[in-house]
């Protein structure tokens, strides 16, 4: 495991809890430079490299009224992104992703028989907990302070064997969270996931993976989608319980009112997912 980029992120993340809590006073490059304890022009570069725009442009990302352009702008989200599937909504999510869900069988065993193989890997957002059965995903989990990877893994799958083994996964990894920030896989090669979820949870988590990169849809949209307008309430606790975070894009989801919400891995994470993606498709 490398720690540059988990670095890195601590103190942008740091940076964009300042810039989120306080975007209407739009905070000055020496103000948030102060907050992460660096000079103005270390903070602007170290900034710029990994979101690829300044913080002044990154915050114009993170405020309410661009969210509520974005889900203004998906009007058309139902009608056209969610049968369009993935190909060319993003520069990432050119990364071609299947989810397969678990027998009856093995759900009601939790796992039980196989081998759940982990290690913990780097991104752009933090460090990050991998498990994979048979090589396929099934837990990406990133790891906020205190949390161990040891005790997160049987929660998801208590009935499977958990073995550290992180050489057999960096393959893995690296489609994840490319080093050069793109990967196109030729389509006979999907990332494939393999999720244990009801029949609900596995509808809710295939539409998120429709919702292209840089865009944003509501609960209602996504209950909507999957064919259960009344089930907005449902969709947020599915949304909520999504066991590979970023792969499955949950992070795009936010209230209709256009406000963020909380995220399982921590608002400051899900508004970095956001802003870093709005960047890219932006530049």
């Amino acid at each position: 495991m490398t720690t540059n980029n988990a670095y890195t992120y601590g103190q942008i993340a740091r940076a964009i809890e300042h810039l989120t809590a306080n975007f209407r006073e739009q905070p000055s490059l020496a103000e948030l430079a102060e907050k992460v304890n660096m000079s103005e022009f270390h903070f602007q570069r170290l900034f710029t490299d990994w979101a690829g725009v300044s913080p002044k442009k990154f915050g114009q990302y993170l405020t309410l009224e661009h969210a509520k352009q974005q889900l203004r702008a998906g009007s058309s989200l139902t009608d056209v992104a969610y049968e369009a599937g993935l190909s060319g909504t993003g520069r990432l999510h050119d990364l071609f992703v299947s989810i397969e869900g678990v027998t009856p069988g093995q759900f009601k065993q939790a796992g039980a028989g196989l081998v759940l193989s982990y290690g913990i890997f780097d991104s752009p957002f933090g460090a990050y907990v991998l498990g994979a059965i048979n090589k396929k995903i099934a837990v990406l989990h990133f790891l906020n302070d205190g949390e161990k990877a040891e005790e997160l893994l049987p929660i998801a799958w208590p009935g499977a064997q958990i073995q550290h083994n992180p050489e057999t996964l960096q393959s893995l990894a690296d489609q994840a969270f490319p080093v050069t920030g793109t990967l196109n896989l030729p389509p006979d090669k999907p990332l494939a996931l393999l999720l244990r979820g009801s029949t609900f949870q596995l509808k809710v988590w295939e539409a998120l993976l429709k919702i292209p990169e840089g865009r944003l849809a509501s609960y209602d949209q996504i209950a909507e989608a999957i064919g259960q307008p009344t089930a907005s309430r449902a969709v947020g606790t599915a949304i909520g319980s999504n066991p590979v975070g970023y792969l499955i894009p949950c992070h795009r989801v936010i209230k209709k009112t256009g406000l963020f919400g909380g995220y399982r891995w921590g608002t400051e994470r899900k508004q970095a997912m956001l802003g870093w993606e709005a960047a890219r498709l932006n530049r």
